[in-house]
């Protein structure tokens, strides 16, 4: 028999943060426990709102299936004396498994050797009402919290203060101490619309149960209404209203009654740079803003309460209120900001530590600046310029509108040095230098600006590693998995051709020019180019299109990527499975070769089949050669797919260990000639191949 489970936990709000987290959490742990106390169900729902957790699991087992456990002892002539009782061998069987001696000989089995002593158990399945209560505690106390706390005498810990537990199972309102707390069937709505006690009747009744005390416990459905609501009143405005996903989640997890209200703010606040006032809204206030067709801020906001007030204008009023004095501080800074030059900012820099063992912030930029001049000629910058704005590029850090609003960072520099009159490509290049800032986000497209950006990421990754604080497992204080990402898709999305090995060394030696500096630069360029396995896995690119082209030891990640991508269209190709099996056919063979520097010998090739591998071999590889030198991969893997007929006949006619010595040198160097051919563009024998047709 089979009946639905509900649970709910009401707690006192919980920070937006962990709201998802900890119902994602919750309910993928309850499934397991559930599995793993062989308990089936059908479909799930789970809900989440500031100040409750819950989970409807539909048609779930009412006891979980019986299991037969079966126990070998000892054999038969170990189990037993000569005079067939039982020896000390067989007692201690006989007493772990609950069985009288005198019946031990009803217990003899053969395991397809010998007689052994067997006991099958059939372990019952314990009924789901007895198992839920240790199940949902365990569950609950291995919750990914970012803080734990306690709450009156309760010495248990949980994100928040437990208030009401329900648990139902079918129509049975199950009574169990859960978190301390003695559950059953009462729940609560809305604390300002509908505080009173709701007795839930089922897990289908839920839903609208709580939606009639206006709680939206769907979070899907809250989604929906804030993103629907707030659309809808901006349209009304004469607007668009900019959804971030983030901002739209975490308002989605403070709220339960979502209303969406349309505020205004003074449209003289529009002269200061507009990211800060997105910033104050976004970042300070959860509001989202509103631009006009052109992509321009227009002077309103929209709030999402969670309440439905009686008075919404008053609370349109409160709200911009606290707006205006934000908005006015920003001002200020900008206004303060501006008395000084970026310049006159920058020696202050020599006061912020970047890291003890590193410097200040002034010794990064004055490494910046050299460094930018050794990349400006690869990247196609202009040194002066890009030199100009490294040297200025962390001077914002000081300002205090980057104290306030830490997420402007580079963007403030910009439009300071566009009040201190500087070149607009300097502005530009301070501007993007941090991009991109998060996963998805846009990257650099001014020369400067790429040069900029590739020397900072260099600087921090090689000076983490220099001093012994690379990330290791869940520890990377300065966000380096995120600084390399971002290196290789600037290099990737702007075709820039550059050796990251060179890179890498010249910064190391802007740091510390020793043995450790050198090791610690091998490291670091290892770790960065292992960044694109995070990358392909993004793009679902096989991992191991990488991993062959990684074992060539190459540093160039434009070149590097135009080889994985190659790999990645020749294994569609119908003769590529035949050629990569051949390839790590080849590799296992050359391994018994004792040299492996060998050269084919035309003159002493005498089958048909390798007559004709050898020739289309000269064939391909002029061709070949010249295509990889011109970095044309997918073009000359496409000639090397035409070998799959020669080298299958090679194989099937050919004895390539023959007895006689000069011989079998000669096979062996042509599959070396084979396998080389291959390898100009990756290890082919690392692929996974199926072989083909």
């Amino acid at each position: 028999m089979k009946d639905d489970l509900f649970i709910e936990i009401g707690l006192e709000e919980m920070p937006s943060s962990e709201v998802m987290l900890l119902s994602e959490a919750f309910s993928s742990g309850v499934l397991a426990a559930l599995k793993q106390q062989r308990l089936s169900h059908s479909d799930v729902a789970t809900y989440a709102t500031p100040r409750r957790i819950a989970l409807w699991i539909k048609s779930l087992q009412r006891k979980a299936q019986d299991i037969d456990k079966v126990v070998w002892g000892p054999s038969v002539d170990i189990a037993f004396k000569e005079n067939g009782l039982p020896s000390k061998a067989g007692e201690v069987f006989a007493e772990r498994n609950n069985l009288e001696t005198v019946n031990l000989k009803e217990f003899i089995s053969f395991d397809g050797k010998q007689d052994k002593l067997r006991f099958k158990q059939v372990i019952e399945g314990r009924l789901t009402k007895d198992v839920v209560e240790d199940l949902i505690n365990q569950v609950l106390s291995k919750l990914p919290f970012k803080k734990r706390m306690r709450w009156g005498t309760n010495r248990l810990e949980f994100v928040r203060p437990v208030h009401w537990v329900v648990l139902l199972y079918g129509k049975e309102v199950l009574r169990k101490n859960i978190l301390g707390i003695n559950s059953g069937a009462v729940s609560r709505g809305h604390r300002f619309h509908a505080s009173k006690e709701i007795v839930i009747k089922s897990g289908s009744s839920y839903e609208q149960q709580l939606y009639e005390h206006h709680v939206v416990a769907s979070v899907v459905e809250r989604r929906r209404l804030i993103i629907e609501g707030v659309q809808k009143l901006a349209i009304r405005f004469g607007g668009i209203a900019v959804m971030e996903p983030s901002l739209i989640d975490e308002v989605v997890a403070i709220t339960e009654w979502p209303v969406p209200l349309l505020g205004y703010f003074d449209k003289d606040f529009l002269k200061i740079p507009e990211e800060a006032l997105i910033s104050a809204m976004r970042r300070h206030q959860k509001y989202f803003h509103i631009v006009d067709k052109n992509g321009k801020l227009m002077a309103a906001f929209i709030t999402v309460a969670n309440i439905d007030s009686a008075d919404p204008a008053q609370v349109v009023t409160g709200n911009e209120r606290v707006l205006r004095a934000r908005l006015a501080d920003a001002v200020f800074f900008f206004e303060n900001d501006c008395k000084s030059s970026l310049e006159a900012k920058r020696q202050k820099l020599s006061g912020v530590v970047y890291q003890a063992q590193l410097g200040s912030v002034l010794d990064k930029t004055e490494r910046l600046v050299k460094l930018c001049h050794f990349l400006s000629d690869t990247i196609g910058s202009a040194p002066d310029l890009a030199a100009r704005a490294a040297a200025i590029c962390k001077a914002d850090l000081v300002t205090d509108m980057v104290g306030e609003f830490e997420d402007l960072q580079g963007i403030m520099g910009g439009y300071y040095a566009q009040n201190d009159n500087e070149k607009p490509q300097i502005a530009t290049a301070i501007r993007e230098h941090y991009l991109p800032r998060f996963a998805g986000d846009k990257t650099p497209k001014s020369a400067e600006g790429i040069t900029l950006a590739i020397a900072d990421r260099l600087d921090t990754l090689i000076g983490t590693f220099i001093i012994d604080q690379q990330p290791s497992g869940s520890k990377d204080p300065f966000a380096i998995r995120r600084a390399c990402v971002g290196l290789l898709n600037i290099i990737l999305e702007n075709d820039i051709d550059i050796d990251l090995r060179e890179a890498i060394k010249f910064s190391g030696q802007l740091i510390s020019d020793n043995d450790k500096s050198n090791e610690a630069c091998k490291s670091a360029l290892t770790y960065v180019l292992g960044r694109f396995m995070s990358i392909y896995k993004d793009k679902k690119i096989a991992i191991e299109n990488f991993k062959a082209v990684e074992t060539l030891g190459l540093s160039n990640p434009l070149d590097i990527n135009r080889r994985v991508l190659a790999i990645s269209q020749f294994s569609q190709l119908p003769d590529a499975g035949a050629l990569i099996a051949a390839n790590k056919r080849v590799v296992n063979i050359l391994s018994s070769a004792t040299s492996q520097d060998l050269l084919v010998d035309a003159t002493m090739l005498r089958e048909p089949a390798e007559i004709y591998l050898f020739k289309n071999l000269e064939e391909k590889k002029s061709v070949a050669h010249k295509l990889i030198s011109q970095k044309k991969y997918e073009i000359a893997l496409k000639e090397l797919a035409s070998l799959r007929e020669p080298v299958d006949e090679f194989f099937e006619k050919v004895l390539v260990m023959e007895k006689e010595p000069q011989i079998r040198r000669n096979r062996l160097a042509l599959l070396q000639e084979l396998r080389q051919l291959f390898c100009g563009v990756a290890d082919f024998s690392l692929l996974t191949g199926v072989e083909g047709d």
